[in-house]
């Protein structure tokens, strides 16, 4: 399989839900909170119905913000081409819109690991959070699942609107059930560009 970077970019978005505007903010000379910067969204097409955006990343588990180390660093990853799901030791802010479910991707959501705590709160639209163990929740709008290093997928209740969800993911230790260690993991068929996403982390 050949690697493919995410092409994140404002013109990129395919659903018709709202677009985003991120605000860094930061300090002037005197100590005072400022806005460092304001931008629309980069978003990148992860398959025909799955929008990725990147918000921000830290790459260490407490980031300094002296002389805008953070943000350098956001800038190295998001540059590198290389992001992960998770970010090893850090956290990542993305944004992910859904496309509307057709007959099939109904019966085959991406059932994945990912080896971090993640919060996830719907932001537009109803998702279902599927478990491996056959349990599912309908979430709604203003909805957190705290996704504490199990098999999941998300999965569009609706099949004629977008959804949308933000995810914090904060990387973890891996989790260890009967002795047994449960790292990252993906199963079934997975568009190449996803699955490099999580490979980042396999």
């Amino acid at each position: 399989m050949s690697s493919t970077k995410p092409d994140f970019r404002e013109t990129n978005k395919q659903s018709p839900l709202p677009a985003v505007q991120r605000h860094i903010t930061g300090h002037n000379q005197d100590g005072q909170a400022i806005f460092h910067s304001s931008q629309p969204g980069a978003w990148a097409n992860m398959g025909p119905s799955l929008d990725f955006n990147v918000v921000y990343t830290t790459s260490v588990p407490r980031p300094s913000m002296n002389d805008d180390m953070d943000i350098s660093a956001h800038e190295s990853v998001m540059d590198s081409g290389k992001l992960g799901l998770v970010h090893p030791n850090g956290s990542v802010c993305r944004m992910v819109d859904f496309g509307p479910s057709t007959a099939d991707a109904h019966a085959k959501p991406i059932m994945h690991r990912t080896q971090s705590l993640d919060y996830g709160i719907v932001l537009e639209g109803e998702v279902e959070c599927v478990l491996d163990s056959g349990e599912v929740r309908l979430m709604k709008r203003g909805d957190i699942a705290v996704q504490r290093g199990t098999m999941h997928a998300w999965r569009n209740a609706s099949s004629t609107e977008w959804a949308r969800i933000i995810f914090v993911l904060l990387a973890a230790e891996k989790v260890k059930v009967g002795g047994r260690e449960l790292g990252a993991d993906v199963e079934g068929e997975v568009p190449d560009i996803v699955k490099q996403q999580l490979e980042g982390e396999l």
